[in-house]
C-alpha cells in the first residue's frame, strides 16, 4: 500500500478518536479536564488522553452529571436502534442512499463509510451524512467492507383484481337470426366508390365531399327494390387513409373492389386487396366507367391476376361486373350477386342480450358533444344502454341513422349514430355493454390502470438504456481525467464547459428557429389519425425538427392558440372552423391558422411551412470568365503588386462583384480585385473579347492559363427532403 495513504488513514483514524472525545466531554459537566500530548510509534499527531486526569471533586461531578441525560421520546429511541435486518452478511441497497441510510443499513456508523471512501475517487471534503451516494459507489463501500449487496426490493403494490369487461361466450344456434350483410367499398382514389354508393342510395354524398374525394368512413343502410338491407362502408382511397380501409375491413362480410376500367390496378387497389386478404373476406370486383370509350375491363381483370384476384371466367372464385356507377348500369346485377353471396355466408347474429360492436368513425359535434358511427355485432342497442369503448363509456341518449332520423333501436348488422359519450372513443374500439354506470366506471378505471403499467414499464427501460449510455460516457470521460487530481479534473470540466454556459441563449434561439410545432385539429378521429400517420413518415429532423405538441378534434378554441403560442407553432385544422373571434386572437398573437379541407392540400401547406423554416442556402451564380494570357508587376511605394493580363472569354466583368482564381481545377482565392484596367484606363465592366489588367486585393502571384471567375453570390430557398408519399 502507498506510504502516503497509511499516512493518511492513520491520521484520519487518531482524527476519529479525538472527535469521539469531544462529544463524549460535550455532554458533560467537565470543568477542568488535563490534556496532554501524545505521540504514536510512528508519527507524533496531537491527541487526546483516552481517559482524561481529573481531581476527585471532578470525578464525583462527572458521576452525578452522567445521571443527567436530556430526555428522549420512545419514537425517537427506537428509529435510532433500530437495525435493519441483514441475511448471511447481505446488504440492502437502493440506487440512491444517503452516507447514513447506508450506515444504517450496514450496521456500521458514519466514520466506517468514511474509511471505505478513501478507497473511491472522491472528493470527501464535500460530504455530509445526507450527501447522496449512488449505486456504483455503493456498492464499492459495501464490497470494501467484506460483505455482498442485493437490491432491495420495492413495495409490491397489492395485485388489483381484474374488472375487464370482455364478450360473452358464443350464442346458441337456435337463437340466431338473419342479419343485413356489412358490405366495404374499397379501390383507388377517384375510381368511382362513392358515386356508386349515390346511385344505389339515390342522393349525393360525393357532391358533398371537398374536392370529390371521400375522406371518412361512411356507414349507409341501402334497402333494395327486392326488400334486402345491405350495410355499406364507404372507405377513403386517398394514400392518407391506409389506417381507415384497414378498418373497415375489419367489420365487414364482403367487400367490393372497384376499379375504373381506364386506369386499370392502382397503388390504393393492391392494397385494398391486401387488407381484404388479412381480414379474410371474399371480394366482389366492380369495374366502373365502363361506359367511356377507353375502357378495357379484360385488361383490368388480367392485371388482377397478378395480385391472386382471379375471375369467375379464368376459373377463380371472385365474380366481376362491369358497371358504370355514373349512369347507374349494371347496378341491380351487383347488388343481386352481392346478396348471393351474403346467403352462402348464412351471416346470422344474436339479436339478444348485451350488446356488442365497433366504432366505426368517432367525432365532436358543437350541439351533440361526443358522437360515434357504430355497427351493432350482437345484441340489440336501446336507449339508456351503458356502453363502454376504450377508455369511455357512454349513457345513450340518442341514436340516429345515416340520414340524421331518430331511431329507438338497432339490431345487428345495422349501422347506427350515438350520443351520450363521456369522452370521444377511438374508432376502431370494441363497443360491449355492462350492467350499470358504476361497473362501466370500474372496467374504465381498469383500462385506465393497465395502461398506466404499461406506459411505466416502457419508461422505466428508456431511463435504465439512458442511464447506462450516460455513465459510458460519463466513464470515458474519468477514464481521459485520470492521471489528475480532483481539483484539476474540476478546473478542466469547467474550462470545457465554460463556453456552453454563455452561449445557450443564442443557441435556444438558433433551435427554435429550425423547430416547427403544429397543432392538428380534425373533425372525426379517423381524419387526425391519417394526418398523424402521415406526419409519422416525417424523416427530415436534420433539416428541420417537426414537432406535434397537440392534436385533437374540435373546432380550433382558444386553448389551441394559447399553446401555439407558447411553443411559437402552427394550427392546421382538417375540416374543421375557427370563429372570429378566434381568428382575430391568433391575428394578435401573430399565430397561423391554417384550415383545409382536402388532406394533400394540407400537407403540401405543412411543407411550405418547413420550407419557410431552413435557412437559405447561397447560390454562386457566374458573370463572367477570363484567362490568363500574361503577366506584370506594379511598383507602388516599396511594394511590387503582379496584375494579370486577361481576357474575357464569356460574359463580363463587373468589378463591383465578387472573383475567385482558379488553378488547375481548384480555387486558391476569392474576393474583390483592387483595380481593373482598359488600355491604362480605369473601367468598372469588361465585356467578352475585350482585353484587360487587374490585380486582386490580395498578394497572389498568377500563373499563365489561370481563370478569373466574376460571379455573385444569391440566396435561394431550400425545399425539405421529406416526401410524404403522394
Amino acid at each position: 500500500m502507498n506510504q502516503g495513504l497509511i499516512l493518511k488513514f492513520e491520521n484520519l483514524v487518531q482524527l476519529r478518536g479525538a472527535c469521539r472525545q469531544l462529544c463524549t466531554l460535550s455532554c458533560r459537566k467537565v470543568y477542568r479536564a488535563q490534556w496532554k500530548p501524545v505521540q504514536s510509534a510512528a508519527h507524533p499527531v496531537w491527541s487526546i488522553l483516552l481517559y482524561p486526569q481529573f481531581s476527585q471533586k471532578d470525578r464525583l461531578t462527572s458521576i452525578a452529571s452522567l445521571q443527567c441525560r436530556p430526555l428522549a421520546t420512545k419514537e425517537e429511541t427506537k428509529k435510532k436502534n433500530k437495525k435493519i435486518p441483514q441475511t448471511k452478511g447481505e446488504v440492502e441497497i437502493r440506487r440512491k442512499m444517503t452516507i447514513k441510510e447506508l450506515a444504517r443499513a450496514m450496521g456500521k456508523d458514519v466514520d466506517h463509510i468514511y474509511e471505505a471512501l478513501l478507497y473511491a475517487d472522491i472528493n470527501l471534503d464535500s460530504l455530509e451524512p445526507d450527501s447522496v451516494l449512488y449505486e456504483d459507489l455503493i456498492k464499492l463501500i459495501v464490497k470494501k467492507s467484506g460483505m455482498k449487496y442485493k437490491s432491495a426490493k420495492l413495495k409490491e403494490e397489492k395485485e388489483r383484481e381484474n374488472t375487464d369487461a370482455v364478450k360473452r361466450p358464443p350464442a346458441d344456434p337456435a337463437v340466431l337470426t338473419p342479419r343485413p350483410p356489412v358490405v366495404t367499398i374499397l379501390g383507388h382514389v377517384d375510381h368511382g366508390k362513392t358515386t356508386l354508393l349515390d346511385s344505389l342510395r339515390k342522393t349525393q354524398v360525393a357532391s358533398m365531399e371537398a374536392g370529390g374525394i371521400t375522406q371518412h368512413i361512411g356507414a349507409f343502410l341501402v334497402h333494395l327494390p327486392s326488400g334486402e338491407k345491405i350495410t355499406f362502408l364507404d372507405t377513403p382511397g386517398h394514400a392518407a387513409f391506409s389506417a381507415m380501409r384497414a378498418r373497415g375491413t375489419h367489420v365487414t362480410d364482403i367487400v367490393i373492389l372497384v376499379v375504373a376500367a381506364e386506369d386499370g390496378v392502382m397503388q390504393q387497389t393492391i392494397e385494398s386487396i391486401q387488407h381484404a386478404k388479412n381480414a379474410g373476406v371474399p371480394l366482389i370486383l366492380a369495374i366502373n366507367k365502363c361506359d367511356k370509350p377507353e375502357a378495357d375491363p379484360e385488361r383490368v381483370k388480367k392485371q388482377l391476376l397478378a395480385h391472386d384476384v382471379v375471375c369467375e371466367e379464368f376459373g377463380g372464385d371472385v365474380q366481376a361486373i362491369n358497371i358504370s356507377a355514373l349512369k347507374g348500369e349494371n347496378l341491380m346485377v351487383l347488388a343481386e350477386a352481392t346478396v348471393a353471396l351474403a346467403e352462402m355466408l348464412e351471416l346470422k347474429a344474436d339479436p339478444t342480450g348485451l350488446v356488442e360492436g365497433t366504432v366505426i368513425e368517432s367525432r365532436k359535434d358543437k350541439g351533440k358533444g361526443p358522437v360515434t358511427t357504430a355497427i351493432v355485432q350482437r345484441g340489440t342497442l336501446r336507449k339508456g344502454c351503458v356502453l363502454v369503448a376504450g377508455k369511455t363509456w357512454a349513457k345513450v341518449r340518442f341514436m340516429f341513422d345515416e340520414n340524421g332520423k331518430a331511431v329507438d333501436a338497432a339490431s345487428p348488422g345495422i349501422p347506427v349514430e350515438i350520443m351520450g359519450w363521456k369522452e370521444v372513443p377511438s374508432a376502431g374500439d370494441e363497443i360491449l355493454e355492462v350492467e350499470s354506470e358504476q361497473r362501466a366506471r370500474e372496467v374504465v378505471a381498469w383500462r385506465t390502470y393497465v395502461e398506466q403499467q404499461e406506459r411505466m414499464k416502457r419508461d422505466v427501460e428508456v431511463i435504465e438504456a439512458k442511464q447506462k449510455e450516460h455513465r459510458v460516457e460519463y466513464e470515458k470521460k474519468q477514464q481521459k481525467l485520470a492521471h489528475l487530481t480532483w481539483r484539476q479534473r474540476k478546473a478542466v470540466l469547467y474550462k470545457a464547459n465554460k463556453h456552453l454556459m454563455f452561449s445557450r441563449p443564442k443557441e435556444r434561439t438558433e433551435m427554435d428557429k429550425n423547430v416547427l410545432s403544429v397543432i392538428v385539429k380534425g373533425d372525426v378521429d379517423g381524419s387526425v389519425e391519417a394526418i398523424l400517420n402521415i406526419l409519422d413518415s416525417y424523416d427530415a429532423d436534420d433539416e428541420c425538427k417537426l414537432d406535434i405538441i397537440h392534436f385533437g378534434m374540435g373546432d380550433i378554441s382558444e386553448t389551441d392558440i394559447s399553446l401555439a403560442e407558447a411553443f411559437n407553432g402552427v394550427v392546421f385544422g382538417f375540416s374543421v372552423k375557427a370563429n372570429e373571434s378566434i381568428k382575430q386572437l391568433a391575428a394578435k398573437k401573430g399565430i397561423k391558422i391554417k384550415l383545409h379541407s382536402i388532406i394533400y392540400k394540407l400537407i403540401e401547406d405543412l411543407k411550405d411551412e418547413l420550407n419557410s423554416r431552413l435557412p437559405p442556402s447561397v447560390v454562386e451564380n457566374t458573370i463572367g470568365e477570363a484567362s490568363v494570357l500574361n503577366i506584370f508587376s506594379v511598383t507602388m511605394g516599396k511594394n511590387k503588386i503582379p496584375v494579370a493580363g486577361c481576357r474575357v472569354q464569356k460574359g463580363l466583368l463587373d468589378r463591383k462583384m465578387k472573383f475567385k482564381l482558379i488553378r488547375n481545377g481548384d480555387v486558391i482565392w476569392k474576393g474583390s480585385l483592387s483595380s481593373l484596367k482598359h488600355h491604362k484606363d480605369d473601367v468598372q465592366v469588361i465585356k467578352t473579347g475585350m482585353d484587360c489588367g487587374l490585380s486582386l486585393d490580395k498578394h497572389i502571384d498568377f500563373n499563365i492559363g489561370d481563370q478569373v471567375i466574376c460571379y455573385e453570390e444569391k440566396e435561394v430557398q431550400q425545399t425539405t427532403s421529406w416526401d410524404p408519399g403522394f
